[in-house]
């Protein structure tokens, strides 16, 4: 992969393993990567993320986030979604702690503009998303698997 890339944790740290995203972006900040890199911990803040790739001129981004599929808690996802082009988006609200899903932010982009910025998704199956702070044992372990994937799509 090459090009301006972002990585950005998404979650909420007091929805436990809805924080999935945000440690990974930790670990990962604390790294050395390839300079044409950011790592930004987005956290709840989806229009943020949505300004950010419709401004920040990436080639590739890379959302961290926990993705309910229904498989395996602590499974780890690579998913390339698709923007909904033109499509009315849900509304982003700053009240829910993850009304910013990626799909709802991919189509509040979609809505918006047209960007050509490849777009990732690490996700990783949540075990419990109840209102608590830190990972469950399960997600905590799929947390370096995460970093390692995104590693390797970095620097590739």
């Amino acid at each position: 992969m090459t090009g301006r890339t972002l990585v950005a944790g998404i979650g909420n740290i007091f929805l436990g393993d809805d924080g999935f995203g945000v440690e990974v972006a930790s670990r990962l900040a604390a790294q050395s990567l390839p300079a044409r890199v950011r790592v930004l911990d987005i956290g709840i803040r989806a229009r943020d993320l949505a300004y950010e790739l419709i401004d920040g001129g990436y080639d590739t981004a890379i959302l961290v986030d926990a993705t309910m599929r229904g498989g395996t808690p602590g499974t780890v996802y690579l998913i390339e979604p698709e923007i909904a082009r033109g499509a009315a988006a849900p509304p982003l609200t700053a009240g829910d702690g993850h009304s910013m899903e990626p799909a709802a932010m991919l189509a509040f982009i979609g809505s918006l503009t047209t960007i050509s910025t490849q777009l990732l998704i690490v996700g990783c199956e949540p075990e419990a998303v109840d209102e608590h702070i830190g990972l469950s044992p399960v997600v905590e372990a799929a947390v370096d698997e995460a970093v390692t994937l995104v590693r390797q799509l970095v620097c590739a």
